[in-house]
């Protein structure tokens, strides 16, 4: 049995994730503290306490998922004995999720994780001004037709195809107005479902240049290690080592489509058939259901799940 562990983006956030872990184990609690040290604030307090619109915020929510999904990681590995480097195929994440994934394998620390997805988020947010860019999500058209819809949608402005998710969800991203045309669009296309989502920018897509250019600069500043399995990346749905190309792909998938649809495909075309979602929430769970036939995905964010993990491997 081949495993790949994959790590949740942004929406996944819930008040109160990661308490339990961390009131249970003390390697949960170290990655808490480690983040609260790195970033120079109580980040904890909000993850745990709220209020819940402080959490959703972008700078909030980029760097809690990932301490969420780091401290579920270092209880497998104390508890159940989890070596990444022996226990999976591969590692991936859906769009701050692939920052997830590449501290879980060694190729950032912690703390600059933190600080990078802190950057990544406040540079998202301050990219295009609220309320002139939008999200939705395409649902029943498939990845070609959804982004016919939006290439027909932009008439000059900017509107991309974001998110492949896979299971016939498409999210398009871009100017509001665009992005609104491209809603009318869809269902005159057959698409089941079309809507705006609630979301404070326009993630994945063109208008995100500014955002790209900041991480760029981040990312030159911080060391990056070749991880101890490959990171299948988003924006080009393969597997990548070398930390010159993470480095590119990391940039490049702050405008670039995240590809999880053909990067879930791949992972279970090589052998992958047991899909570990590390952090909070059964997004990519559900998900990898959904695109790869028999693959089996699982959710570790809670002690329950620990121990239920520990049971499944005897």
């Amino acid at each position: 049995m081949s495993a790949a562990f994959v790590f949740p983006g942004q929406g996944s956030q819930a008040v109160g994730m990661g308490k339990a872990l961390a009131a249970n184990f003390p390697a949960a609690r170290q990655v808490f503290e480690e983040v609260d040290a790195a970033l120079g604030d109580k980040l904890s307090a909000i993850v745990w306490e709220g209020p819940a619109e402080t959490l959703t915020l972008t700078e909030n929510a980029q760097p809690a998922l990932m301490t969420v999904s780091i401290a579920a990681l270092r209880v497998l590995e104390t508890e159940a004995g989890v070596d990444l480097a022996r226990d999976a195929q591969f590692v991936a994440g859906h769009s701050l999720g692939e920052y997830s994934a590449l501290a879980a394998a060694g190729s950032l620390t912690v703390g600059d994780t933190a600080r990078l997805v802190r950057t990544r988020g406040r540079a998202m947010q301050k990219a295009v001004p609220v309320g002139t860019g939008a999200m939705a999500a395409l649902i029943g058209l498939d990845f070609d037709q959804a982004a016919a819809v939006a290439a027909e949608a932009a008439q000059g402005q900017i509107c991309q195809a974001a998110n492949d998710n896979g299971g016939g969800q498409v999210v398009v991203s871009g100017d509001k107005a665009a992005v609104e045309r491209a809603v009318e669009i869809a269902k005159g296309k057959g698409a089941k479902r079309a809507m705006i989502l609630p979301v404070s920018a326009p993630f994945h897509c063109a208008l995100m240049q500014p955002a790209a250019d900041v991480m760029a600069q981040a990312l030159s500043e911080v060391s990056v290690k070749s991880p101890a399995v490959p990171l299948v990346a988003n924006v080009i749905a393969r597997p990548i080592s070398d930390p010159a190309e993470i480095v590119r792909r990391l940039i490049e998938q702050v405008t670039g489509t995240v590809r999880w649809r053909e990067s879930v495909a791949f992972m279970a075309g090589a052998g992958v058939n047991r899909f570990y979602e590390i952090g909070a929430g059964k997004v990519l769970s559900g998900l990898v259901k959904r695109i790869a036939d028999g693959a089996v995905g699982s959710a570790i964010g809670t002690p329950e799940d620990v121990a239920a993990f520990k049971a499944a491997r005897g």
